[in-house]
């Protein structure tokens, strides 16, 4: 309908003329605000249709707080709730849109602002006609439109997830890089292509394989002023190659990605489904769960064996010890924390310490603790170490004092390695 007053428009009354004319404008996404200016343009020029419709062009308000912002929920978008809080306050006498879409993808959040619109008399209107909620037959109408809004965004979900799968089926599909590969215009992935960055994260492997926990390579790295490389795909250095201190976290993320050992997978993590309060947290999955594993598609940083390797050692280095478990060395001078298993029930001791001079015992607690029962052992950890040390040096023949010789070339190929990262710091930072 393209009257040019009110005369011509018979929904159109005085008292809807005596209120303002919102226009809401939404586009999905900030991609879209970019690459499609036509349809904002398409959608800006309802405001010559409310002109037309009667109201005078001061009396027009364009709502644009949304644009790049998804309309599947109401959550976060201010311009919707500005809209709909003006609706409700009897401002509006009339809500222009370029499609029921723009306003809303779900029934929920649609048939709110349609019964504020009946509530308070506002009408409704879009490229295509003008409609009175109040009316039965136009009711009806943009009932339909909703649901079919909301079913279109349903299957364009459907399709875009059938699609994503069958890439991922393939091994092809584009998945977030993790820093240190890179992406070249043709979809060759590389390793990065600068130095300083892959001698890095290749001193990470190689202090996590010398080293065995995150905690100590963690220290080892501080000790030694290593930063590590962290591409930021969001945030306020969007695109930026940043240097930052090592953490627990980024360490660990860093070996736990089977990407650094040249494979494709997804599926890694999936939403937790155990009643949590947050909807959205996400736990890690067992690999025997993961969707797709495609090995040798990416350039390597570690062999295949040597992430599963990893993985393992990870795991073994748990703070609960259980079976097949034994646990990282804990604070003290008990040799044996984590590893004396008890000679009565044949589960593993703990150790606790007393006294100023930390005097330690290695305790064993597990049937006290599901049946009941008295302790099985308490033995001093002082005589225990005596034995183990002994029996250490007595092992130790010298033969095996040729060892140190490797040990010593290793540490001096660490220590060659470690200046390389600092003079590419220093190249860099020139």
């Amino acid at each position: 309908m393209l009257a040019t007053d009110a005369g011509k428009a018979p929904k159109v009354s005085p008292s809807h003329l005596e209120r303002l004319a919102y226009v809401y404008l939404r586009q999905s996404t900030v991609g879209q605000v970019r690459r499609n200016p036509e349809g904002r343009e398409n959608q800006v020029a309802l405001a010559q249709r409310a002109v037309a419709l009667g109201w005078s062009s001061r009396r027009v308000r364009v709502i644009d707080a949304d644009l790049g912002l998804s309309g599947k929920s109401a959550d976060g978008r201010e311009g919707f709730r500005e809209l709909v809080s003006e609706v409700s306050l009897g401002h509006a006498g009339i809500v222009l849109c370029y499609e029921a879409s723009r306003l809303a993808r779900n029934n929920a959040d649609w048939y709110a602002l349609l019964d504020l619109c009946t509530l308070r008399g506002t009408l409704i209107a879009d490229a295509d006609g003008l409609y009175d909620p109040s009316h039965y037959n136009d009711r009806l109408l943009l009932g339909l439109r909703g649901m079919m809004s909301e079913a279109e965004l349903h299957l364009l979900r459907l399709r875009m997830e059938a699609g994503k799968m069958r890439q991922v089926e393939k091994g092809t599909y584009r998945q977030v890089l993790p820093t240190g590969l890179a992406r070249l215009p043709d979809g060759r992935v590389v390793k990065h292509p600068d130095a300083h960055v892959r001698r890095a994260i290749e001193l990470l492997f190689e202090r996590f394989a010398s080293l065995g926990t995150v905690p100590k390579v963690l220290k080892s790295l501080r000790g030694d002023g290593v930063l590590l490389p962290r591409f930021r795909y969001g945030g306020l250095h969007t695109g930026e190659l940043l240097w930052v201190r090592p953490t627990n976290a980024n360490i660990y993320a860093i070996l736990c990605n089977p990407a650094y050992a040249g494979a494709f997978v997804h599926g890694r993590r999936a939403k937790a489904r155990d009643g949590s309060a947050n909807p959205d947290r996400r736990v890690n999955k067992p690999m025997e769960e993961w969707i797709a594993i495609h090995r040798d598609v990416y350039p390597a940083y570690i062999s295949w064996e040597e992430f599963l390797a990893n993985r393992e050692r990870l795991k073994r280095n748990g703070y609960r010890v259980t079976e097949n478990r034994l646990g990282a060395p804990r604070e003290g001078p008990a040799l044996l924390s984590g590893l004396a298993v008890c000679g009565h029930c044949g589960r593993r001791m703990g150790t606790t310490y007393s006294g100023s001079k930390g005097r330690g015992a290695y305790l064993c607690n597990a049937l006290r603790a599901t049946h009941g029962s008295p302790s099985c052992l308490y033995v001093a950890a002082r005589r225990v170490d005596e034995a183990v040390v002994g029996a250490f040096f007595e092992a130790v023949k010298p033969p095996e004092i040729s060892l140190l010789e490797e040990v010593l070339a290793a540490q001096s190929a660490d220590r060659e390695r470690l200046l390389k990262h600092h003079r590419d710091g220093v190249n860099a930072a020139t």
